[in-house]
């Protein structure tokens, strides 16, 4: 099996790059000895009363930051884990490549310094915690297929509605399209639900 096997011609002009206005009112493809095309709306009356639901209640973190290099050049970091308080390990964007003992200048008087290279991600070290500075000046890390800039909706509507644990870089996308309505309607049809934590990375 290759990974050559999964392609398909997508065309950009059929990717939505915004969410309808109401979570519920996504699309959703039943998938039995047929095809059918729903509103997720519907998603409750197909489950059966002691079936389980296992969701992802990982919160996706604003890990877009963006910052120069002391010569000038910009540079755009995606975090893609934070392993201490201060450290993390992440995507680099810049003109050229930074080496160990870098400094790179964030928002908020931050810094970041290279610490060293592991395949195509760097260690970086912060001078303030890490989901602090990615809380008060980070984007949200929307995904490349949507050709746009983040914007103030998608700090809400890329999120899950149950996210608790923080620490994704993109969302468990399927959570997206329940809302408490539909959690409300599933735990009144007899069907139990229980929480992983799986942070999604880029």
């Amino acid at each position: 099996m290759f990974l050559s096997d999964f392609d398909y011609e997508l065309p950009q002009e059929l990717i939505a790059q915004y969410p309808p206005a109401r979570r519920r009112d996504s699309r959703l493809l039943e998938v039995g000895e047929s095809l059918a095309d729903r509103q997720f709306a519907a998603f409750p009356a197909l489950l059966r009363a002691g079936d389980l639901l296992v969701f992802n209640d990982t919160r996706v973190v604003r890990a877009r930051l963006f910052g120069k290099k002391q010569s000038g050049g910009r540079v755009e970091i995606l975090v893609e884990r934070v392993l201490s308080d201060r450290e993390v390990l992440a995507q680099v964007k810049a003109s050229k490549t930074p080496k160990p003992g870098a400094v790179l200048e964030l928002a908020g008087d931050c810094e970041a310094t290279v610490s060293r290279r592991e395949s195509d991600m760097f260690h970086l070290a912060f001078s303030k915690p890490a989901f602090e500075l990615m809380e008060l000046h980070g984007d949200v890390p929307l995904p490349p297929y949507l050709n746009r800039g983040s914007e103030a909706a998608d700090g809400d509507r890329y999120q899950t509605v149950y996210a608790r644990q923080p620490g994704a870089v993109a969302a468990p996308t399927a959570g997206l399209h329940f809302d408490e309505r539909i959690l409300q309607e599933i735990r009144q049809c007899g069907v139990n639900y229980e929480f992983v934590t799986l942070h999604v990375g880029a």
